[in-house]
C-alpha cells in the first residue's frame, strides 16, 4: 500500500496490483500508462487521457513534484514502512526524533549507548532478542539520547519506550 499526499491536503491510499489494476481509497482501478520520453508518462484512466511529466523525484524525503496535463501537484509519498515507524514512534519524515519504541514484545539482551551519548543514523542501540532471534534496534536519526528506560534482561512490551532521545 502506498498513501500519497498531495499539495499537502488530500490523501489517497493506493494498492498496486498488476496489469496497471489495483485500489484507489478501497475502490478498484484500471490504467494504462506509456512512457513517452524519460520522466513523461501518457496514463489512460476512466475514459480520460493524462500526460504527466515528473519534474522533481527527492527518494530520500519521497516526494514528488508532477505537472498534469499541465497543473503542477506535490506529492508526499509513504508506504508500508513508513506506516510502521510512524506507529512505533520514529516517523521517518520528521527531523526530530523523539523516541525509539519495541518494535515487537521481547527481551533485551544488551544495551550499548548510555543516557548523553550522542547517536548517528543506524548506530546499533540495543539486541531485543524476540521468538529466538537477536534484532539490532539501531538509530533511526542522529540524536542525542535523553534516557534509557529499559535495562538488560528486562521483558518489554510492543510499543513500549525503550530510549527518549533530546
Amino acid at each position: 500500500m502506498i498513501k500519497v499526499k498531495v499539495n499537502g491536503n488530500k490523501e489517497f491510499s493506493i494498492v498496486p496490483k498488476s496489469n496497471g489494476e489495483g485500489e484507489l481509497n478501497g475502490a478498484h482501478y484500471v490504467c494504462s500508462e506509456t512512457e513517452v520520453k524519460p520522466g513523461t508518462y501518457h496514463v489512460l484512466y476512466k475514459n480520460g487521457s493524462y500526460t504527466i511529466d515528473v519534474l522533481r523525484h527527492d527518494a530520500e524525503s519521497k516526494t514528488m513534484q508532477v505537472m498534469v496535463n499541465g497543473t503542477r501537484y506535490t506529492l508526499e509519498l509513504r508506504d508500508k514502512y513508513d506506516e510502521l515507524l510512524q506507529s512505533l514512534g520514529m516517523s521517518a519524515g520528521t527531523k526530530t526524533i523523539r523516541e525509539m519504541r519495541a518494535p515487537m514484545p521481547g527481551m533485551v539482551i544488551q544495551i550499548m549507548v548510555n543516557a548523553g551519548d550522542t547517536v548517528s543514523k543506524d548506530q546499533p542501540l540495543l539486541i531485543l532478542e524476540a521468538m529466538k532471534m537477536e534484532n539490532v534496534l539501531k538509530a533511526p536519526g542522529d540524536a542525542v539520547i535523553k534516557s534509557i528506560n529499559i535495562s538488560k534482561g528486562n521483558a518489554v512490551e510492543k510499543n513500549q519506550v525503550l530510549i527518549s532521545f533530546e
